[in-house]
């Protein structure tokens, strides 16, 4: 099966959307940016040909089950199994990591070995209970997940032993790269698969058969484009990469035909575009100097006040009267916040009054741009911030009037999938 890819090199994560020949999205990646933009590029990609093969699973499955209804929890079951597979390999591969580097540490406590196999061997046994039905997890990035819960090992072997946590944590710091550099810790799709098969209880004759067919599946790349605020460091030849602007317009009216205002917040810039109805850019605003108003100034402020990035919208849509910001300058966000706190407002206001700052700064962009024209689509990974997406369609309408404000649940997709339409399209001409 031939496909092309597009991968959106943005500062924060690293996004893959596969294509078949058909123009029919066939699988969706994502992993974190790295300094190492081959290996962010490599995992993405593999992660979404690991959708797409899952995809096809399901398809093929659907066709011969018996009750096809039953057909997506079986499916999805085999998917968590899988993930565990993975999840395990990757482990196993952290572990040799982590004992390599305590190896060449010239002064080591005699202890830190045995506080290495425990939590190593704590995190394995947790692995079942992490990908179990209805398990929330707080990110499905290996690097987060791992790092979270050996961090909090560590911290308790430190407390009951007294070796020093700083060590610990040193020689996780230094072994993940190497994991997350590692083909062997993302093992193979066939035995991955093999495994979550036998794991799942009296596993469907058509299940197996659907499984084994799409395993032995050639997938051949015809094409494929890089884009994102990193594109200039992508490992594709100069004629393989083109402007996220372009990009996002594509993907923005590929998700919505009738879309002709497009809104990307990213971690680094946002993006106010306008396209006609073929998808093609007629005019856009950029605000490329700083990160102020983007996801990365939301993750700084989610620093400041120890929470997660995923936290801060559900606590913002809590506020009842949302506090006036006078800056998102991301220099200056941390003494404003501290101060803030310390005059007794409530967080929640704070953040709601946050959000909404964030927000005015993406309309003055978009009023450059040409304004909010009727369809609107909100792209990126804060269009999953359901406070933003709050404060932006109550601002849209109060300078606007009613407008369709489209966002789909894979927003933060949209460059990547602009890219592999031009992949395709370049395809299709050669």
């Amino acid at each position: 099966m031939n496909y092309t890819v597009g991968i959106d090199l943005g500062s924060t994560t690293t996004k893959a959307v596969v294509l078949g020949e058909d123009g029919a999205v066939l699988g969706r990646g994502i992993t974190n940016s790295r300094s190492n933009y081959d290996v962010a590029c490599s995992v993405a990609l593999s992660e979404a040909l690991i959708n797409a093969r899952f995809s096809l699973i399901a398809g093929q499955f659907q066709s011969i089950a018996r009750d096809p209804a039953q057909a997506p929890a079986l499916v999805g079951a085999l998917e968590r199994k899988f993930r565990a597979e993975q999840y395990r390999s990757q482990l196993r591969v952290l572990d040799t990591e982590l004992r390599r580097f305590l190896s060449r540490l010239l002064t080591r406590p005699p202890a830190a070995t045995g506080i290495v196999d425990r939590i190593a061997g704590r995190m394995t046994a947790e692995v079942d209970a992490l990908y179990a039905e209805g398990a929330r997890r707080k990110s499905d990035f290996f690097r987060d997940l791992a790092g979270s819960r050996y961090l909090a090992l560590a911290e308790e072997e430190a407390r009951a032993t007294g070796v020093s946590f700083d060590l610990l944590a040193g020689l996780f710091d230094k072994a993940i790269l190497d994991v997350e550099n590692s083909a062997e810790a993302a093992g193979r799709f066939d035995e991955h698969a093999a495994a979550a098969l036998a794991a799942l209880p009296g596993a469907d004759p058509a299940l197996t058969t659907a499984v084994a067919r799409v395993s032995a599946l050639t997938l051949d790349q015809i094409g494929s484009v890089g884009t994102g605020y990193g594109r200039q460091r992508l490992p594709f030849p100069e004629g393989r990469i083109r402007s996220e602007i372009l990009c996002h317009g594509l993907g923005a009216h590929a998700m919505f035909p009738r879309t002709r205002t497009v809104l990307d917040i990213g971690g680094q810039d946002t993006k106010a575009i306008q396209v006609d109805e073929q998808g093609i850019v007629t005019s856009f605003q950029m605000n490329d100097r700083c990160a102020a108003g983007c996801g990365r100034y939301l993750g700084y402020i989610a620093d400041e006040m120890s929470l997660g990035l995923h936290e801060l919208g559900p606590i913002a849509s809590q506020s009842s009267a949302p506090v006036r910001i006078n800056s998102t300058c991301t220099v200056f966000a941390g003494a404003e916040l501290r101060e803030r706190l310390s005059l007794g407002e409530k967080r929640e206001d704070i953040l709601a009054g946050l959000h909404r700052a964030i927000v005015l700064r993406a309309m003055s962009l978009l009023a450059r741009s040409g304004g909010v024209k009727d369809e609107f689509t909100f792209t990126g990974g804060v269009a999953r911030n359901q406070a933003a997406v709050a404060a932006l369609r109550t601002l849209v309408e109060e300078n606007y009037g009613a407008r369709t404000v489209n966002i789909s649940e894979d927003s933060i997709y949209t460059g990547a999938l602009g890219a592999a339409l031009f992949a395709l399209r370049s395809a299709a001409a050669a």
